[in-house]
């Protein structure tokens, strides 16, 4: 499993969007990358906001994304990952930390409203784009916050959260994980109770870190297409938080989008293969770290920093020309409608050449140099994410009609007024 992290970076100059940050991004591939709506399905910043206090609007010598660079990177809209722990915040513990969460990523918004807006649907990102600004959503990484409480999925979509990821990296009391043990055969009936749910709310079903007979049950169930906000190809790099060439197709035969994640672990099978050799001794100091830190979140995280950079030394290089192999693979196996971008910033580890979100117009370079039409590379920056949301809004207005009649159907007929 993936620990939620940043890697520390030097402070990188200040480059036109034309250079992007490398010097390797011709004059059409920058104009195509500024016209396009960029959007990222999943960015870990907001940890840093409640722990750190951290500020988008300076540049900043560490992480993935500060507002400089993600104009650098033509990044208009990311999703916020509103992300807990759950192996430390079980309940409504979760809950209160998703909360937090929620409101640190309102508090950029208030701070910035020059340069930022808070988004809840695609009508608001495209005024977003239109006004040169940039629009943050919120999706919530993992169920456990909602306490097996429907109420509270639907207080979550009232706050602004926007897709949700049905569990994390254990298993919880109603979604197996990919990299726990199965608990429940993929999806319990309260589990399949939550999808429905967030359909007709409007919510995208993020299969992300589920099991894979757990993203089967739900894309059964679900009548709106659902997104993987930040899962890679299997073929290429066999880990089980990636998805399969099957499991992909079947994403996509209902609308559904794979948005390619950028962790190095997801991308190279040489550089998984190094790192669970060290990944015991690995994990077996993460819980030392844990338990030595259990009351201070920003000392845990500063601790696993660290740790991480030592082991880091020793497992190979990974090139960012591997998340184009990935997009390339998915766009092969399904077409350049279902697949888009969900980097994991600043809760991953990059890979050489697209180390923050100022690389990001190295993508678009390097799709037009493999043949892709402009239509499609706009449509996979950004436009086939848009597409699923605006599909989830319909499914949602379409089920909200149909409760009404139903409702209004069962509802007894009006007394008849007799003569005194």
């Amino acid at each position: 499993m993936v620990e939620k992290r940043f890697r520390w970076l030097g402070l990188l100059l200040i480059l036109p969007l034309c250079l992007a940050a490398a010097g390797d991004v011709s004059p059409r591939a920058a104009k195509l990358h500024r016209q396009a709506i960029v959007v990222d399905t999943h960015i870990d910043t907001p940890q840093r906001f409640l722990d750190e206090n951290f500020d988008l609007a300076p540049r900043d010598p560490k992480g993935h994304i500060d507002l400089p660079r993600m104009k650098e990177g033509g990044l208009d809209a990311g999703f916020m990952s509103i992300y807990v722990d759950m192996r430390r915040q079980q309940g409504l513990e979760a809950t209160r930390r998703a909360l937090q969460l929620i409101d640190s990523v309102n508090q950029q918004v208030a701070r910035h409203p020059d340069q930022l807006v808070l988004a809840t649907s695609v009508a608001d990102v495209r005024r977003a784009h239109k006004r040169k600004k940039i629009a943050l959503l919120m999706g919530m990484e993992g169920g456990t916050p909602i306490a097996d409480d429907l109420r509270l999925l639907r207080l979550f979509y009232q706050l602004g959260v926007r897709y949700m990821t049905l569990t994390h990296g254990l298993a919880n009391n109603w979604a197996d994980s990919s990299t726990d043990e199965p608990k429940h055969n993929g999806l319990t009936d309260f589990g399949k109770e939550v999808v429905r749910e967030m359909n007709r709310l409007g919510m995208l079903v993020d299969i992300s870190h589920v099991s894979d007979k757990a993203f089967y049950d739900a894309l059964e169930i679900s009548q709106a297409p659902m997104i993987a906000s930040h899962s890679s190809c299997r073929a290429l790099c066999q880990h089980p938080r990636n998805m399969t060439d099957a499991m992909i197709k079947a994403l996509a035969a209902k609308g559904g989008v794979i948005q390619i994640n950028y962790h190095i672990g997801f991308l190279d099978q040489t550089y998984a293969d190094a790192y669970e050799k060290i990944a015991p001794e690995l994990r077996a100091r993460l819980r030392t770290l844990a338990e030595q830190h259990k009351d201070d979140d920003h000392a845990l995280s500063e601790a696993r920093e660290a740790l991480f950079k030592e082991y880091q030394a020793q497992l190979p290089k990974v090139s960012w020309e591997r998340v184009v192999e990935h997009i390339d693979h998915a766009v092969k196996l399904v077409g350049p409608d279902y697949v888009g971008l969900g980097s994991d910033f600043d809760g991953a580890t990059m890979p050489e050449g697209l180390n923050d979100a100022s690389y990001l117009p190295r993508l678009t370079q390097a799709l037009l140099d493999r043949g892709y039409k402009e239509a499609d590379i706009k449509k996979i920056l950004g436009g086939n994410t848009l597409r699923v949301m605006e599909e989830a809004e319909r499914v949602a207005a379409r089920l909200s009609r149909a409760q009404a009649r139903d409702l209004n159907a069962a509802a007894p007929a009006p007394a008849t007024e007799t003569a005194r």
